[in-house]
């Protein structure tokens, strides 16, 4: 097995990661990472008809962008087993976003796959029924 690096490949000099989904639910979507899970506001745009948010963690390096279109977008959810996997070393603090989420509405729902177990992970469907796991890990 190999080891993992904290350097991007030199063939691959990666220095930002985003992954951006349409919704039709803007708003709502934008509450439920940023107000239940803690990601932080970057920035909102708007042009040819899109409206879209940036949301990420500190350093801006890693964003989701969530976009919605004027007309609408067919934009139902993957899935189950389709994860946005969040890895957290502090299991109080993974509880508390928990705890936030439910008090939004968004109770933790069983895992497709058992791997994901309750024991270890919570999981969490979005308002557009993508699904997000707070998984604890221990420090090495």
């Amino acid at each position: 097995m190999s080891e993992l690096s904290e350097q991007w490949p030199a063939d691959l000099p990666v220095v930002r990661v985003r992954v951006a989904r349409p919704t039709d639910r803007l708003d709502e979507v934008v509450a439920f990472y940023r107000d239940g899970i803690g990601l932080r506001f970057i920035e909102s745009f708007e042009g040819a008809g899109y409206t879209g948010v940036l949301l990420g963690l500190p350093g801006v390096n890693y964003h989701l962008e969530f976009t919605h279109h004027e007309q609408g977008s067919d934009c139902p959810a993957p899935s189950r087993d389709n994860l946005l996997v969040l890895y957290m070393h502090d299991r109080a603090a993974m509880d508390r976003v928990v705890q936030r989420l439910d008090s939004m509405g968004y109770p933790p729902v069983a895992p497709e796959n058992p791997y994901w177990s309750a024991d270890r992970s919570v999981t969490v469907e979005d308002p557009d029924g993508w699904r997000v796991v707070l998984m604890h890990i221990q420090r090495q």
